[in-house]
């Protein structure tokens, strides 16, 4: 589902470069759960980025789903994230002002989705991540786990195939943490692909594969049961 080839990106500032990624040969399959770790620096975050279609490689290919999304532009881009990424953040990224209900139906309504079904399936959604309770609460009425759920129900609205997860249990407590890390399996064991980065080695525990990333380089590739350097 995932293919990336020589993927290299380089950062410039005036004539500095700065290699962040360095020649990622990589494959995720369909339903595959990955943890991407490294320490800060060595280019996970980069790799999110690229993978997400929020950054585009200096060069080398991706392959998303058939396409070739290292090819395209912004537009195209932005309706690759919208059908087929769903995206949660450590920060959560939540909009203070509109309550539960309307941070889930954000990515329906830019897509011109009627308000009668975007809401359906908001409180579909929240009702899976155990919140239907929590509809009319404004972010800062939730802790840090609802919070998070809140923005998982959210990637979740468009049935995109990939679940994109940047440190999504950096700000949470161990229970909290424990708390999300299942709802997560529980969405993988449903068929979605879900990708996840975090310097934590308990939360990538509960990945079936782990990539080790230093340098901007992929050191070490870990399934379940092998491994692979």
């Amino acid at each position: 589902m995932i293919t990336l080839a020589d993927i290299t990106k380089v950062y410039k500032n005036g004539p500095l470069e700065v290699e962040a990624l360095s020649q990622i040969n990589l494959q995720v399959e369909r339903g595959e759960f990955v943890a991407i770790m490294g320490t800060s620096g060595s280019g996970k975050s980069t790799l999110m980025n690229i993978i997400g279609c929020l950054d585009v490689p200096t060069s080398g290919s991706y392959v998303l789903d058939g396409e070739e999304v290292h090819m395209l532009n912004e537009d195209d881009l932005a309706r690759v994230r919208n059908r087929k990424i769903g995206f949660v953040f450590q920060s959560f990224n939540l909009l203070g002002r509109q309550t539960v209900l309307q941070n889930v139906t954000l990515p329906m309504m830019y897509a011109g989705i009627s308000r009668e079904k975007r809401n359906e399936r908001a409180l579909e959604l929240l009702e899976k991540v155990g919140l239907k309770d929590r509809v009319k609460h404004r972010p800062t009425e939730l802790s840090g786990g609802q919070k998070q759920r809140v923005a998982i129900a959210r990637a979740l609205t468009m049935d995109a195939p990939i679940l994109l997860a940047d440190e999504p249990t950096g700000n949470l407590d161990t229970k909290s943490s424990h708390d999300i890390m299942a709802l997560f399996k529980e969405i993988h064991q449903e068929g979605t692909t879900i990708v996840l980065v975090t310097h934590e080695p308990d939360i990538a525990e509960h990945a079936d594969r782990v990539l080790l990333f230093g340098d901007g380089k992929l050191l070490k590739d870990t399934r379940k049961g092998s491994a692979r350097l």
